[in-house]
């Protein structure tokens, strides 16, 4: 991605399967940048091969995988053909620790190989894949996957990035690449390394480094990666608060409003020139779907604009389409709310919450959930009493999380999100009681373009739509 080739169009990487292979690559066929959601893939190939993988794609994109042997362990240890048997819950994927098996990394190697490669399969298109800083364990992994299908450019936000740029140089460059962990009580550094010599049984192919844009939300977090060439990203996604999913929380003490939303103000604009000044492209996100407003944030320095809400609501987006449908009636009926929520994330982080009456949402809804937590991607490592490594999250049941040194108040209106964002996408787990996972569903809170989105095209929009609106007007 040179200076002459930068995207005008980000399409962002949404949720957990929201920005699935297929939306990415029919954004990416457009000349701009599709990009895959890299959330939880490992579980997500896991349950599409046990659904089956009826149309084929996962076991395509597994036959070309540069390790068959890695390959078929997976096929042989998740693949059902034909399926489930209905209420069957799925079978379990490795939880992430700070020690890692070969096991558990490898799954998330194939998983984010595989949705990578399918999102370049049959075009010349960039494409990116977008992580989450605050799912660190999966990281690693994650990336050499990726990168094993020539992923070109890797998005990394909610965090701070520090240690993305080395990690992409060293896996290129052949070497163990490794990230810090945070670690809640450690006196120590904990890092977790993915040596690809080391997890394949096969020569590691030559890797290609991909870009890495931080995204973020501040000027000084952006001077910050910038200063230091370890931990200089090639750009930044400059995302605002009205972006969807999770969002910076207010600079200074937190206030809530009469509906119980953060507040934010003057401090949380971002100084653009500041942005500018330090001499790498960027891209602003965050109520940005209209042409008007990519023309603004081309007039103030920017390559371009990244734009969540259109594509999460087009016929390749991968949410449900029952789910899509009614948000679409509720934006034709002016009735739709998102609303950011202060206390939904286990990571302490806001959260934008589309409120559905049939979704977690709900009051009724959530309380009917039995409170669990069985994916743990956003669980946190600490130091136990007793020196040892454990694991918590707010979102546990809250005499084990509060056992666990756990501060009560912190389990007050927490989400599941990791079995709330699977069941938005189809892939909601069954549990031997009978009870079905639920979705919670993310938006960002500017709704005017996605209401002239169907004012333009009605009930029914493609990804090349959104592009053309954005590009063309």
């Amino acid at each position: 991605m040179s200076a002459s080739t930068l995207p005008e169009v980000i399409q962002g990487g949404m949720g957990a399967g929201v920005s699935a292979w297929q939306l990415a690559r029919a954004v990416s066929q457009t000349g701009q940048l599709g990009v895959v959601s890299g959330t939880a893939l490992d579980l997500i190939l896991a349950r599409r091969l046990q659904d089956g993988d009826v149309d084929g794609d996962a076991r395509r994109a597994l036959a070309v995988f540069p390790d068959q042997q890695m390959a078929q362990r997976v096929l042989d240890r998740f693949f059902l053909d034909g399926g489930r048997a209905e209420g069957q819950p799925y079978r379990p994927v490795d939880k992430m620790t700070l020690r890692q098996t070969g096991r558990s990394q490898e799954l998330s190697i194939v998983a984010n190989f595989a949705e990578v490669w399918l999102a370049k399969e049959g075009h010349d298109g960039l494409v990116g894949v977008n992580l989450l800083e605050k799912i660190q364990l999966a990281t690693p992994a994650a990336v050499l996957g990726a990168m094993l299908a020539n992923v070109d450019v890797v998005l990394m936000g909610a965090g701070v990035p520090r240690d993305i740029p080395r990690l992409v140089t060293d896996l290129a460059e052949g070497r163990v690449g490794s990230i810090a962990i945070d670690v809640h009580g450690a006196d120590q550094e904990y890092r977790i390394e993915i040596d690809a010599a080391e997890v394949l049984s096969v020569p590691v192919p030559q890797l290609r480094r991909p870009q890495f844009l931080a995204i973020v939300s501040a000027a000084v977090l952006a001077s910050y990666l910038a200063r230091d060439e370890s931990t200089r990203p090639d750009g930044f996604v400059i995302e605002g608060s009205p972006a969807g999913g999770h969002n910076a929380p207010p600079r200074g003490q937190l206030v809530l409003d009469e509906f119980n939303e953060p507040v934010y103000g003057p401090r949380d604009d971002v100084n653009l020139a500041q942005i500018a000044a330090l001499g790498l492209p960027f891209w602003l996100a965050g109520a940005y779907g209209t042409r008007e407003r990519l023309l603004e944030a081309r007039a103030q320095g920017a390559a371009g604009v990244q734009v969540g809400t259109l594509f999460a609501l087009c016929e390749e987006s991968g949410m449900l389409p029952e789910i899509r449908h009614e948000i679409l009636q509720q934006l034709s009926d002016h009735t739709l709310n998102v609303r950011t929520d202060a206390l939904a994330s286990p990571t302490g982080f806001p959260f934008k919450v589309v409120q559905l009456a049939t979704t977690l949402s709900d009051a009724e809804v959530y309380e009917e959930r039995p409170r669990l937590c069985d994916l743990s991607y956003l669980r946190t490592p600490y130091v136990s009493e007793s020196g040892d490594i454990g694991y918590r999250c707010p979102s546990e049941p809250i005499a084990i999380f509060t056992r666990k040194g756990g501060d009560l108040d912190d389990t007050v209106g927490r989400q599941c999100l990791c079995n709330a964002l699977t069941a938005n996408v189809g892939l909601a787990q069954t549990r031997k009681t009978g009870y079905t996972e639920q979705p919670l569903v993310t938006l960002g809170s500017d709704l005017d373009s996605a209401a002239a989105m169907w004012l333009r095209f009605g009930a029914a929009w493609h990804a090349s739509d959104v592009v053309e609106w954005l590009i063309a007007g």
